[in-house]
């Protein structure tokens, strides 16, 4: 049998019974509290002021784990072997929950597999040492923790307690997999339906879809008490369903990329040559059109946009669908607005076809990557050469504000690539919109700004809450006023086209609703301009008089990926130039909005004064 290496091997014993009994009993005592601060990490939420949800569940999950590993184990020094990634993630999930508020997450793991050692340490900086110093004192306190469960045996767990420990958890693991596969607590016709759903395939019914069975479900005093959510903030055992989340989000991302794996638009420029040009693309979100200064509103959330000499703006630009997940993939692929609702395309977006026509092409993100709400969009993301997600802190008050795209971008723009194209995905106006800016821009007051939790369905913060949301405006305004300016010290030709995914509803006039997804016009009129360099202008002058000259033309996000092309001159066989606001061909085309099922938007009324798109009824033909 091979030998352990040294330093873990334990040192001989003294021959002094009472010895050994008191390193016994040191190492138990030290095995057990070890064992204890890993499992009180959820916790330190407590001490930063912050809940932690579903708190008693997270408890009863951590024992039962506890219990069942050593039940199927019997000793600490057979299973610590399990817990080295708990150990070495335990400063990442302590950090994330300081700085951050939340663990880790499937985006954190994606983010990890993905970044390369030295854009790590790039990120880093002159932390990386005390990251490695961290690291290297965590390993050192695993070596001390399996010495320590060698040494304490009688910890080990024998006698007929333990088989029943066994058959206790088989018990609870076979009810838990039953109420997974058929339901628990549904009424008998609920269970019906649900079953009949399940057997024609239909999504979101997870009832009977492994086995195909249609087995009734557990009576409601049978329902497993935890949550699988509970289990995965657990710690350290969470920690492995949080990597077979990663992995089935990885097999999900694969399975979508699968459908266009070997598309190819045969793109090129046809007067290819080697004088530099980059195109940016930014990708807003949750911003409204009628909220901007240079669409007409009131306020000066645009006061640097509105100075630029060459930005052109695009007044009435419709959005299909007003889920982010669901509209940018109309917004950069040619994919139909009205199979928007559909998960996954057999093609792939304009990042390809502008690899394909010579383009070196980044993907910089301040949205997440991973999720139910994210992994469509990351499809496309992962066409581009070089990738980065950056918001470590997902939606919450400790995400980062768009301002950190500013040095990737800078990153980009120094490239020796002559041709490129720069995608800046970012997080706009997102709830919680006081979260999306810094101090120095809540200038509307009062404001959400600092209130924690702010209960967003209550009509009371109507005002603060608008006034949040022009706070978000006037630093958009801000942050593409700056990459603006950091495009025109290239002095090449370079442009801009920018385009918000969806809009919001924030409480309009006796509307009492707010946010998105409720078919109202603040939602689908979206924000849109285009600015150009003097390089791009006297490069592409025929380009921009088309671009002047619709400007107020009725378009639809279905419009952009065809004018991206279109902006750096790139064709393929089927391009369809009729949709490019920037060609001579440009023709107006249905704009479809998926409100009430899909309406044509511009042979629509609007009711009340949340302005809800609702189809005009055709007109009966007159009696003769």
């Amino acid at each position: 049998m091979p030998r352990l290496p040294r330093f873990l091997q334990l040192p001989p014993f003294s021959a002094f019974a009472p010895a050994r009994r008191a390193a016994g009993s040191w190492s138990s005592s030290f095995l057990l509290l070890s064992y204890l601060a890993l499992s009180a990490v959820p916790w330190i939420r407590v001490l930063l002021d912050n809940p932690v949800p579903e708190g008693w569940q997270i408890l009863g999950i951590e024992i039962a784990a506890w219990t069942a590993v050593w039940a199927l184990f019997s000793r600490p020094a057979w299973f610590h072997w399990l817990l080295i990634p708990a150990f070495m993630a335990l400063p990442t999930e302590i950090y994330l929950l300081v700085f951050y508020g939340q663990g880790i997450s499937t985006h954190h793991l994606g983010i990890l597999a993905e970044t390369s050692p030295m854009e790590a340490m790039e990120f880093l900086g002159s932390k990386v040492w005390t990251m490695l110093a961290v690291m290297a004192l965590v390993a050192a306190w695993w070596v001390l923790t399996f010495r320590a469960a060698r040494q304490a045996r009688h910890l080990d767990w024998t006698g007929p307690s333990r088989w029943v420990a066994l058959g206790l958890l088989a018990g609870f693991g076979l009810l838990a997999t039953y109420a997974w596969e058929f339901g628990a607590g549904v009424p008998p016709a609920a269970s019906a339906s649900a079953s009949a759903s399940a057997s024609k395939g239909a999504s979101g019914t997870r009832g009977a879809h492994v086995t195909g069975w249609t087995l009734a479900p557990l009576p409601e005093w049978a329902r497993p008490p935890v949550h699988f959510s509970a289990f995965i903030d657990s710690w350290p055992f969470g920690l492995a369903a949080r990597g077979v989340d990663f992995y089935r989000e990885r097999r999900y991302l694969a399975e979508l990329n699968e459908t266009s794996r070997r598309f190819t638009f045969h793109a090129n420029q046809p007067a290819a040559d080697d004088v530099p040009e980059t195109v940016v693309m930014v990708i807003g979100e949750s911003s409204r059109q009628d909220r901007w200064q240079l669409f007409g509103y009131g306020r000066e959330t645009n006061p640097l946009l509105g100075q630029e000499k060459n930005l052109v703006t695009l007044p009435d630009v419709i959005t299909s669908v007003s889920a982010t997940r669901l509209s940018v993939p109309v917004i950069i692929s040619r994919k139909p607005a009205r199979q928007s609702l559909k998960d996954g395309f057999n093609e792939k977006s304009f990042i390809t076809a502008y690899k394909e026509a010579g383009f070196r092409t980044w993907w910089l993100s301040n949205q997440v990557s991973f999720g139910k709400f994210d992994t469509p969009v990351s499809v496309f993301a992962r066409e581009a050469d070089v990738v980065q997600f950056l918001n470590l802190g997902g939606f919450s008050k400790t995400s980062n504000h768009d301002a950190v795209l500013f040095e990737p971008l800078r990153r980009a723009m120094a490239d020796p690539a002559p041709k490129k194209l720069i995608v800046l995905h970012t997080l706009g106006s997102h709830w919680n919109y006081s979260q999306r800016y810094p101090q120095a821009f809540d200038k509307w007051q009062p404001s959400l700004f600092g209130v924690d939790n702010p209960v967003y369905t209550d009509l009371a913060i109507k005002t603060p809450l608008n006034n949040s949301y022009d706070n978000a405006i006037l630093y958009t305004d801000w942050f593409l006023a700056q990459v603006v300016d950091r495009l025109k010290t290239t002095l090449t030709s370079t442009a801009l086209v920018y385009v918000a995914d969806h809009g919001q509803t924030l409480y309009d006039g006796t509307c009492r609703l707010a946010f998105h997804g409720h078919n109202t016009q603040f939602e689908f009129r979206v924000p849109a301009f285009m600015w150009y360099s003097d390089q791009y202008r006297d490069r592409y002058p025929d380009k921009v008089k088309q671009l002047l000259r619709h400007r107020k033309a009725k378009l639809a996000t279905e419009n952009m990926f065809h004018t991206l092309l279109d902006v750096a001159d790139i064709r393929y066989p089927d391009d369809r130039l009729e949709w490019s606001f920037l060609s001579p061909a440009f023709q107006r085309h249905t704009r479809w909005v998926d409100s009430y099922g899909w309406t044509d938007y511009d042979n629509a009324t609007l009711k009340g004064d949340c302005r809800e798109i609702i189809a005009k009824k055709p007109k009966a033909p007159k009696s003769r």
